[in-house]
């Protein structure tokens, strides 16, 4: 018999999780991307030349860079905020590469949060934001949200009820460019909006940008921290979902003031340098090209998922169609659980995540967020289909509705 440690583990301990097998055979959760994106020989090549010219520094932590990461690949994201998200300037002095944007956001709230605090959040939201908050025992207001993202008037009032309590929250969390899990797209005056509000009640903004490159136009409107002169918005990014997600290179963009903090937290020695060698390599020449291929085949992809849902549900389920990214919020028939359903179509080889783990809106169980970046078209297609039929075997919902275009 195994020793048992589990006397020895501290309150609030997870259990032990189930040894991973494989994928399911129609994979509609996770960030992943699509597989034949990867540019896998240019990939290579900035390897090789990365290593015969800077190789020899892997003798030595932090490269010759020091603690902010690989300065060649910080120069990239410099240029990468100017260019695509508006910065009016960004120097790699401004920046601290981490492993992917969840390292960066578990020092942001590191540097931020202690338990008992207060934080805004979009109502719908990157699951793992939640959980993350949860486990530090912060409270989270959720904030409505439309087809512009975050509302400001509920923004407003929220911001007015705190302080009529005494309640100065740490941040407000958005993302606003492609925001997980509705795909919208925050509009330039409500940008500015919510940089006044946040100004007003002297409360710093954390803005998630891990989806803003994935937008069917590749033009978009320019980062919070773009239009930011005064060091409130703390802005992080990745190259998961454009290069590849298990390179895990993010990065954080700040004030030196809070840089400097999150630096002093970042104690792992720095994040894996053979990845930052080899972006620092292939972003100069290939990046641009790149992304928009990766653009034109996930619109390609959202557009066989919303196919198969207007053939397999026709009008028993809504959505609107997202301007970018890897996901499609989905309103499921009347009277359909998100999680009964996750749960029956999990044991048949369909997994979807459920609205509760992505909302805390009353009627988040109505939901289901569907990855579609991953799945070649046609198992997008068939995996649809099973999900139809398992939706009508558990709930009786119509085998067939009327098409519809959209």
């Amino acid at each position: 018999m195994s020793f048992d440690h589990a006397p020895y583990l501290p309150p609030g301990t997870p259990e032990p999780g189930r040894p991973w097998t494989a994928f399911p055979k129609f994979n509609f959760v996770g960030g992943h991307i699509d597989g034949a994106t990867v540019p896998v020989a240019q990939m290579r090549a900035a390897m090789d030349r990365a290593l015969a010219r800077d190789g020899h520094d892997l003798a030595t932590y932090y490269m010759q860079s020091g603690p902010q990461g690989y300065r060649p690949c910080r120069e990239v994201v410099a240029d990468k905020l100017v260019r695509y998200s508006g910065f009016p300037n960004a120097s790699a002095d401004d920046i601290l590469l981490t492993s992917g944007s969840l390292q960066a956001m578990d020092l942001v709230n590191r540097l931020f949060l202690a338990p008992g605090d207060t934080v805004l959040v979009e109502a719908s939201n990157y699951g793992g934001t939640f959980s993350k908050l949860r486990t530090l025992n912060v409270t989270m207001v959720p904030v409505a949200v439309d087809d512009g993202g975050m509302r400001m008037d509920a923004l407003e009032t929220s911001l007015r009820d705190l302080a009529a309590r005494g309640v100065r929250p740490k941040y407000i969390f958005t993302i606003a460019t492609v925001h997980n899990p509705t795909g919208t797209i925050m509009p330039l005056d409500r940008r500015h909006r919510l940089l006044s509000l946040a100004q007003a009640h002297r409360v710093p903004i954390f803005e998630d940008e891990c989806y803003s490159d994935l937008v069917w136009a590749n033009a978009r409107p320019p980062a919070l921290a773009a239009l930011d002169d005064s060091g409130l918005v703390v802005h992080i990014g990745t190259f998961s979902k454009t290069v590849g997600p298990a390179l895990r290179v993010g990065y954080i963009h700040a004030a030196w003031p809070v840089l400097g903090r999150l630096i002093a937290l970042k104690t792992d020695a720095g994040s894996p340098a053979l990845e930052q060698m080899m972006l620092a390599e292939f972003c100069p020449d290939h990046f641009d090209s790149h992304l928009r291929r990766c653009n034109s085949v996930l619109e390609g992809k959202l557009d066989a998922l919303i196919e198969a849902l207007d053939a397999e549900f026709g009008t028993t389920v809504s959505y609107t169609r997202p301007p970018g990214g890897i996901f499609l919020w989905v309103k499921l028939p009347d009277g359909v659980s998100a999680r009964a359903l996750a749960k029956a179509a999990g044991s048949v080889g369909v997994a979807v995540n459920p609205g509760p783990d992505w909302a805390l809106t009353d009627d988040a169980d109505g939901w289901v967020r569907l990855c579609f970046a991953n799945p070649p078209a046609h198992t997008i297609r068939a995996g649809v289909a099973r999900l139809a039929e398992v939706c009508h075997r558990e709930f009786g919902t119509p085998t067939h509705g009327a098409n519809r275009t959209r």
